[in-house]
């Protein structure tokens, strides 16, 4: 333990904290697939406010998804819709009645999708903030971090608070110049810790968020012996209640089917079925039944080797290609508990490519109770193409009664079509 200096051991004991954002977000392998269906989302907004068919409220436009899709990553993104939801009375934020204002909030997030430098975002944030858009403040920010997660870090309250915690800093919500000011200081603490850190800024943005959040106590910044025990008992408490907090949410969850398993049982009907089967590319490694989950499958998606659309149609969890012509037949999403956004749009990509004609079902694989959250998304007209694809709903206890059944006795797409649910 590094006695001289106490932020290298809260770090240390944050890593550790199974109940901490470090664990339970950071490393949270469905974040990274976030990224993409943000990216996605983003450039959506953008197309349709140069069309201008963006419209003019945020319920149920193209940047209230994203902004769902980021906020329904509550370990630190809870409450992130609040800045854009209109505020009728303040006429705020002042992107849905104004034209213009609406296309100058298209152009920053247009140019912080193409560009690839620090001074490009940064330059792009002093136009926007130029403008004096009422109720348009660093909030924007988190749009902007699934862009650039090495150039921005993410904004919320708490993050704030615990900024201005550890540095003493005060820092003050809704100011562009406030925030790029705490941006150059948190820029500065993580080179300081790269080593228990990331050049990802979500990863200091997390140790924020639970120092602003009261989770963790900020070390003294004051040589004084008796408030640094204080506070080393302070943090073998959080600890310890971490812990507690992992073993009930895992209690909790012990009769769930997992993602995995859910992978696992489509992964071995595939294969029951006659066809080739293709297991994300970011979950072919994970430990199943004393195995790998890609045991037996295919090392590499023929077609789809190269680009973004491509790497995007890789991570969808479970694919199932003809033998012979190695066309995908069927996709499925397996959307435990996540964002069913994100599951579409990587459907979308797949509805969108060459390899569209040859498919002969695409099913968004979920517990019983999610139909109506699937149906709620299908019918967002960015997802017209996919519901045209006639998308299914395949029901966990549909597919965890018949699986055996239809691997002993079932031949080609119908046995599955005829357990999934058509929505559209």
């Amino acid at each position: 333990m590094d006695l001289a200096d106490p932020l290298a051991v809260l770090l240390r004991r944050w890593r550790d904290d199974s109940g901490a954002t470090y664990r339970t977000w950071f490393l949270w392998e469905e974040r990274v697939k976030n990224f993409r269906s943000i990216r996605r989302g983003i450039q959506q907004v953008v197309a349709e406010i140069k069309a201008g068919t963006f419209g003019v409220a945020y319920r149920g436009s193209s940047l209230e998804t994203i902004v769902h899709s980021i906020a329904e990553q509550r370990q630190i993104f809870r409450g992130a819709d609040h800045a854009f939801l209109w505020k009728p009375k303040l006429r705020i934020p002042d992107i849905y009645e104004n034209p213009e204002n609406q296309r100058a909030f298209g152009r920053l997030l247009d140019t912080c999708v193409c560009c690839t430098t620090e001074q490009q975002v940064i330059a792009a944030v002093a136009e926007i903030d130029a403008k004096h858009i009422k109720g348009l403040g660093p909030a924007v920010a988190n749009l902007l971090y699934f862009l650039h997660p090495t150039i921005v870090p993410p904004f919320n309250t708490a993050i704030v608070n615990g900024y201005n915690t550890l540095t003493g800093a005060k820092v003050k919500l809704g100011r562009w110049d406030e925030y790029l000011t705490m941006r150059r200081g948190i820029l500065a603490l993580n080179a300081a810790h790269r080593g228990l850190l990331s050049n990802d800024l979500g990863a200091i943005g997390g140790l924020l968020f639970d120092v602003g959040s009261g989770r963790y106590p900020a070390p003294p910044r004051e040589d004084d012996v008796a408030a640094r025990a204080a506070w080393e008992a302070d943090l073998a408490r959080v600890r310890e209640e971490g812990a507690r907090a992992a073993k009930a949410l895992a209690e909790a969850r012990q009769e769930d089917e997992t993602h995995t398993q859910i992978q696992g049982w489509l992964r071995d009907l595939g294969l029951s079925l006659g066809f080739d089967v293709w297991i994300a590319a970011n979950d072919r490694n994970r430990p199943l039944n004393g195995g790998k989950l890609g045991d037996g499958c295919l090392v590499s998606l023929p077609g789809f080797d190269t680009g973004s659309g491509p790497d995007a149609v890789r991570l969808i969890d479970v694919l199932w290609l003809d033998k012979p012509t190695k066309h995908i037949v069927a996709a499925y999403e397996v959307e435990h508990s996540t964002s069913i956004y994100s599951g579409i749009v990587r459907m979308l990509d797949l509805a969108l490519g060459p390899e569209a004609h040859a498919l002969e079902g695409m099913f968004l694989v979920a517990p019983d109770g999610r139909e109506g959250e699937v149906r709620d998304q299908l019918s967002r007209p960015a997802f017209s193409r996919v519901a045209d694809l006639k998308v299914r709903y395949l029901p966990y206890g549909e597919l965890k009664a018949n699986r055996e059944s239809i691997a002993k006795f079932g031949h080609g797409m119908k046995p599955i079509q005829a357990i999934a649910r058509e929505l559209v």
